[in-house]
């Protein structure tokens, strides 16, 4: 009867709400005023955990302070070992909580920038148009964790993934410079961010060839640069071997990943140089396999793409992302 076939109308609503890639803009507008009400929740029910957040508005502090030798910025966990973007943006943030001791107030910017955060990646797999809008559930709103990184512990994570995010935004919209300068941006905060790095040197030169893609890389240094600058006119070797030490020591009891392993292995030297090498054999198996679909040699990605034997076709968002 009629009451049957509203009903079968009414799951293929609902179903069609669940699976279809249209339904993603509905989805992500309520999963968001969601998140919003649960990171309220999580403020002010779980206690707040003290691990980085003194210890970066020490670190500032000491900038604000004056210091510039970057070797004598310290805080409680030890030295400053982030980049100088790291320093300016917790430094606004080192103001706006009245030099740090507002935790209540840092916790609602953190809520802020997680929300910012959801948008950003809710309207990269909305651009791609395949994933069905079920998954964004289990991406948020059933992660713990996720949630203490941002509102929990205040670390600068994410910071760097926000700005991180917003780059590939930017590409995805063929705004190559500007997204290069935020992705710098995002580097400038922590280095971690250069494992995207590869990715995104490959996709430039597809996109531009060498010539066309030194500008770009120009533009991710001179920012580097710019922003580094008054650290690196007082003690230049200072700054560059503390912001971007590809040679310091984790401490095994903050891993997750890798808790599995006895400690003495985790902290082996020869344990690293393998992980090194086995990510270094999987960009080149991607980069050989899976991103470069030409007939051509890789090495024709060098050349400009108008003169490519094989004309490199264009790059879709799924291609980027």
């Amino acid at each position: 009867g009629r009451g049957a076939a509203a009903l079968r109308r009414g799951w293929r609503e609902r179903r069609a709400a669940l699976l279809e890639p249209s339904y993603t803009p509905l989805v992500a507008a309520c999963l968001c005023l969601a998140e919003g009400g649960v990171n309220l929740w999580v403020i002010r029910r779980v206690p707040y955990t003290e691990i980085d957040w003194k210890a970066y508005m020490e670190e500032v502090e000491g900038f604000a302070n004056g210091t510039l030798d970057y070797t004598q910025l310290k805080g409680g966990t030890g030295p400053l070992v982030y980049p100088a973007g790291f320093v300016y943006i917790f430094l606004g943030l080192y103001y706006a909580t009245d030099r740090g001791t507002d935790i209540r107030l840092a916790q609602y910017l953190f809520a802020g920038l997680y929300l910012l955060n959801l948008l950003l990646v809710f309207r990269i797999y909305c651009r791609t148009n395949k994933v069905p809008p079920y998954v964004f559930f289990f991406m948020c709103c059933a992660s713990y964790r996720i949630h203490s990184i941002f509102v929990l512990r205040l670390f600068n994570d994410p910071v760097a993934m926000a700005i991180l995010f917003l780059a590939i935004n930017l590409f995805l919209e063929e705004h190559w410079s500007w997204g290069c300068l935020l992705f710098s941006l995002a580097v400038s905060v922590k280095m971690n961010i250069l494992l995207f790095g590869p990715g995104l040197l490959f996709l430039l030169l597809q996109r531009f060839g060498l010539l066309g893609c030194i500008p770009k890389l120009c533009i991710c240094a001179l920012l580097q640069v710019v922003l580094g600058l008054p650290f690196l006119l007082v003690n230049p070797v200072g700054y560059l071997t503390r912001s971007f030490d590809l040679g310091r020591q984790f401490q095994f009891k903050w891993t997750v990943n890798w808790r599995f392993l006895p400690e003495e292995v985790f902290q082996n030297r020869a344990f690293h140089v393998i992980l090194l090498l086995a990510h270094l054999a999987g960009l080149g198996l991607f980069a050989l396999h899976r991103w470069h679909r030409s007939k051509e040699s890789i090495l024709a990605l060098l050349k400009d793409p108008a003169e490519r034997k094989h004309a490199s076709p264009p790059l879709t968002v799924n291609n980027i992302l």
